[in-house]
């Protein structure tokens, strides 16, 4: 089976040019389409590696760069949402769900954030869930404020700054080296994203949901960012209120990138379970197929 990498440039809605890529491994007919927004100070590159057994399963992977992150900037952009602040971000995320759906007509779609990518998730169901057919968040947490001291606060002696992301150094360490990650956000970014953070999820505003949308959350129980869980479970108690089916998975000891930690091959493969089954519902409910609604 052959692997392959597609880059693609496509424009937001206000002309705004972005770095996409498509991932494949060459399969005749995929399974599901899986797409991807990467967390804050990263790029979508590191996850083609880890996400390859989604590939070998026959997922087709669609993901891109956010503003002010990744090749969609450059060095130069790094953290600089631009005028349209992080919504203008949740709305590339809704042109390339629509560029996914014409160039797999039929095929379920599921959508999967991490971190910031989950809050632009959280954003974007609220306006876009008919474009996809499932959602998966990981390193996610309810909206709200972020932690008084920073994520990295909790840890008496840390090795690095970036200790909160991963019990596994050396992930840590590519962490640190990759020149498009730990980038910090100018003041009108870091504003923007976090009135979205803020953005409520209770039922009322969960109501224009589509009705059953499966929903998968993994996260690790030592993830500063939920705060040890205290604000994961309103999160899911929110959408099973709204009648969203929600399925948890919590790894103990697990930090903020579980797709990065000790158990990363565990963590994949009930993703990959996950998924699955869940594309096993949605074709057997013919719920995977173009609609001419989509919005």
């Amino acid at each position: 089976m052959t692997d392959l990498t597609t880059p693609f440039r496509y424009r937001g809605s206000d002309g705004q040019a972005l770095a996409g890529y498509r991932w494949s491994a060459g399969s005749a007919q995929p399974r599901a389409v899986l797409q991807l927004a990467h967390g804050a100070g990263e790029h979508a590159g590191r996850y083609r590696a880890v996400l390859q057994p989604l590939l070998d399963a026959g997922y087709v992977i669609y993901a891109a760069d956010h503003r002010g992150h990744g090749l969609t900037s450059g060095i130069s952009g790094l953290g600089d949402f631009g005028s349209g602040g992080a919504l203008a971000c949740v709305d590339d995320m809704a042109t390339l769900a629509r560029l996914a759906r014409e160039e797999n007509p039929g095929l379920p779609l599921v959508l999967m954030g991490h971190s910031m990518g989950a809050m632009f998730a959280q954003s974007f169901i609220l306006d876009h869930s008919n474009l996809i057919d499932a959602l998966v968040l990981s390193g996610t947490a309810a909206p709200g404020p972020r932690m008084p001291g920073g994520p990295n606060s909790v840890y008496k002696t840390p090795r690095t700054d970036y200790d909160w992301l991963s019990r596994a150094p050396a992930e840590v360490d590519a962490y640190i080296a990759d020149p498009f990650c730990g980038i910090q956000f100018d003041a009108d970014s870091a504003a923007s994203f976090a009135a979205l953070r803020e953005r409520p999820a209770s039922p009322d505003a969960l109501a224009a949901v589509k009705p059953g949308l499966p929903i998968y959350i993994f996260v690790g129980d030592e993830d500063p960012i939920n705060h040890r869980l205290e604000r994961i479970h309103p999160l899911v108690a929110n959408y099973r209120a709204a009648n969203l089916p929600v399925d948890l998975k919590v790894y103990a000891g697990g930090r903020h990138e579980m797709l990065n930690e000790t158990n990363r091959d565990e963590v994949v493969a009930d993703l990959l379970a996950w998924l699955d089954a869940t594309v096993d519902r949605l074709e057997a409910s013919g719920l995977g197929a173009a609609r001419p609604d989509l919005v």
